[in-house]
């Protein structure tokens, strides 16, 4: 999730755990404390690599195997300080350990993936039922965040209860509607002949109401889009090619081998004045997409690898596309299930 969503968050909860007379202090820890795992960017913003930055980012910081151990010195070296922690030692524990365990549990959430067991070899989890921007989202954690700040005891604590409570809710309400849309795909893919090609579904920007659906086939992909309120008839998709070919001669680069693994297969492959383009398919949507790489140049019969890649500009207009998005969330296309 967003930066801004992890502060309030980590407020919230590190607040409901702490003793009553340290809530101020502990909305203040758990913002640091939420904030802590992203702080990844920073050494990795030393690597001249973009595909390093993107794959190695959400992945030892935001581990289940490494956090214990960082919560456990984290602790350690506050309550030898003295202070808060070492007036209510066992609480704080709870406090620093359940905040930084809970960063990574909501980022997995997104479609990004986060490496939840990093060193383990498993490819990130990517549960993809919120965008990586909500505000619906951010909304109860913020104003719990606010009125626990300012409210006196009693409405303070009831104000992070009922935060947590819709803040987990609409988390279920994310999960409804990706089961909804997945329903409706797999009918679709299934009259299309892909009842078992591997695809993902994901919300549309700043929301959960409007999802796009990719499926792989054996030549390129096949993207749609469904909106759980204006949308009646089947889905439809449209196919768009990817240079398979080109993928395979180039599957040794070691580019070409990471972002493969971390996005799951889920890229398309261009050749673009003679080099290798790979786009992550999960972020975006056709014809642009966030991330995409120049990551090999075709020299003779072989493909050398471009060091370090080149990340490409999306050349996106956001406004027009929220814009647009909007439209589509409430009105289902005469022609089909048109794009964004």
């Amino acid at each position: 999730m967003d930066s801004i969503t992890h502060l309030f968050y980590g407020g919230v909860i590190a607040a409901a755990i702490a003793p009553r007379a340290h809530r101020r202090a502990a909305l203040l820890a758990g913002m640091a404390l939420n904030t802590l795992p992203d702080l990844d960017v920073l050494p990795l913003a030393l690597c001249d690599d973009p595909v390093v930055r993107m794959t190695w980012h959400r992945a030892a910081t935001h581990s289940w195997l490494v956090l214990p151990f960082v919560a456990w010195a984290l602790w350690a070296l506050f309550r030898r300080r003295g202070g808060r922690v070492a007036v209510e030692p066992a609480r704080w524990f709870r406090v620093i350990l359940v905040t930084l365990m809970s960063h990574p549990l909501l980022d997995a959430f997104t479609v990004y993936g986060t490496q939840l067991f990093w060193p383990l070899p498993m490819r990130p989890l990517m549960w993809s039922s919120l965008f990586i921007i909500d505000p619906l989202f951010l909304l109860p954690w913020l104003a719990a965040f606010v009125v626990a700040w300012f409210a006196r005891e009693q409405v303070g604590r009831h104000a992070l209860a009922a935060g947590i409570a819709l803040g987990i809710g609409y988390l279920g309400w994310s999960w409804i509607a990706k089961t909804l849309v997945d329903r409706e795909a797999d009918r679709a893919l299934a009259a299309m002949g892909l009842a078992g090609a591997p695809r993902f579904s994901v919300p549309t920007p700043l929301n959960t109401l409007l999802w796009r659906v990719v499926a792989m086939t054996p030549d390129g992909y096949v993207e749609g889009f469904r909106s759980v309120v204006a949308d009646e008839g089947s889905m439809v998709f449209r196919g768009y090619p990817s240079n398979t070919q080109a993928l395979a001669e180039a599957r040794d680069i070691a580019a070409v081998r990471e972002l493969a693994w971390f996005n799951h297969g889920f890229m398309r492959t261009q050749v673009v004045d003679g080099e290798l383009v790979l786009s992550d398919l999960r972020m975006g949507s056709e014809p642009r997409y966030f991330f995409s790489y120049a990551v090999a140049r075709r020299e003779g019969d072989a493909w050398q690898a471009i060091a370090p890649p080149r990340k490409l500009d999306p050349g996106r207009d956001f406004g027009q596309l929220w814009q647009a998005t909007w439209q589509r969330i409430w009105h289902e296309p005469r022609a089909g299930n048109a794009p964004p």
